[in-house]
């Protein structure tokens, strides 16, 4: 970890941001510096000081990323009221997930995922798993607690996930909410 990642700077965190609103119009994956400095008002040469490389820029932007995840993540979890029990929660996570206003979010969150499986030992690194871990801790809090650990549990938990994951992939390639929403609705009451 660097200095600037241990304490960083007004300015650091300024540009993090606007480079990450960057990033959810345009993405990551043909990032370059110069386009970027120039859409957020900086220079690359900037960006090297306060990032340490354009790696750990992108490294930066997807833990920028997963704090907006984890948040969410945080935020459904909060709203259950009581053991409202998996569909509960995995229906709370579509609702988020198929909101066209978290799109831009969601399509990085897919390029990041990809990203992490092809090239895993680059910025990405760790990415895809550590997502799945997330969203799939949160699936478990909608599980008593004497089933959450056992291997049905964790199988139950990974359908559901998967199910999500499939229709949100077809959300953002289609943009049919309707089709997607009574799908992952459907399949909420099948494995119910």
């Amino acid at each position: 970890m660097t200095r600037s990642e241990t304490n960083p700077s007004p300015r650091r965190q300024e540009l993090l941001e606007a480079a990450y609103a960057y990033a959810l119009r345009s993405g990551l994956t043909e990032l370059s510096l110069r386009p970027l400095a120039e859409e957020i008002r900086s220079s690359p040469r900037v960006l090297i000081y306060l990032f340490g490389s354009k790696d750990g820029l992108i490294r930066a932007l997807l833990a920028r990323a997963r704090a907006d995840e984890l948040t969410v993540i945080r935020e459904i979890a909060d709203s259950q009221d009581g053991p409202e029990g998996l569909q509960s929660v995995a229906r709370e996570l579509w609702r988020w997930l198929s909101d066209a206003a978290h799109r831009g979010l969601l399509t990085l969150w897919v390029e990041s995922y990809a990203r992490s499986l092809i090239d895993p030992d680059g910025p990405w690194a760790g990415f895809a798993r550590e997502t799945v871990g997330d969203w799939l801790a949160l699936l478990a809090s909608g599980q008593p607690a004497e089933f959450r650990d056992t291997e049905v549990g964790l199988a139950q938990r990974t359908l559901v996930l998967a199910a999500l994951r499939g229709a949100l992939l077809d959300l953002l390639a289609t943009g049919d909410t309707a089709r997607t929403t009574a799908a992952v609705h459907l399949q909420l009451a099948q494995s119910g």
